[in-house]
């Protein structure tokens, strides 16, 4: 799995958790949906780590929760 696939899974994971709509993280993070969408769609290769840090307030949790998952465990290059 490439960095950009874990970052998207993880966002969705944590929607998940939390029984919320991507759209409604969005609204709670500041982060537009389109950049949402790149994320989840792939357009957006390499997401910037400020977009995941808003993310993450928005989730309530730190950036080091957020990147404590097996799916960032043997990333390809």
């Amino acid at each position: 799995m490439k960095l950009h696939e874990a970052v998207g899974q993880r966002i969705l994971e944590y929607c998940h958790e939390r029984n919320l709509t991507p759209n409604k993280l969005c609204t709670m993070s500041g982060v537009i949906q389109s950049t949402v969408n790149s994320i989840f769609s792939g357009r957006s290769q390499n997401p910037k780590l400020a977009t995941i840090q808003c993310l993450c307030i928005g989730l309530g949790i730190k950036l080091t929760d957020f990147f404590d998952s097996p799916l960032f465990d043997d990333l390809e290059d």
